[in-house]
């Protein structure tokens, strides 16, 4: 399933989220519904942008919810997934 990086210029929060292509996600409120996080003091109809990324174009260190690395001798070569 792809992942794609929203942006909610309200709480200014970036926050990756994991959907089918055909899906597009408009509101804080679907974000957090995706996700698991509670809305926080961010109004669920709060509008988000989905952010075009490739590769490594928005760092993991700023997103609310990162992908934890492999541990080291794990699944990638030196324990860092998708580097």
């Amino acid at each position: 399933m792809p992942t794609y990086d929203y942006h909610c210029k309200e709480n200014d929060q970036i926050v990756e989220v994991k959907h089918p292509i055909n899906e597009k996600l408009t509101n804080w409120g679907e974000v957090c519904s995706h996700t698991g996080m509670d809305l926080g003091n961010t109004s669920a109809d709060s509008p988000v942008a989905r952010l075009i990324s490739g590769g490594q174009v928005v760092k993991s260190s700023t997103l609310k919810n990162p992908e934890p690395a492999c541990a080291p001798g794990g699944c990638c070569s030196g324990g860092m997934c998708g580097m």
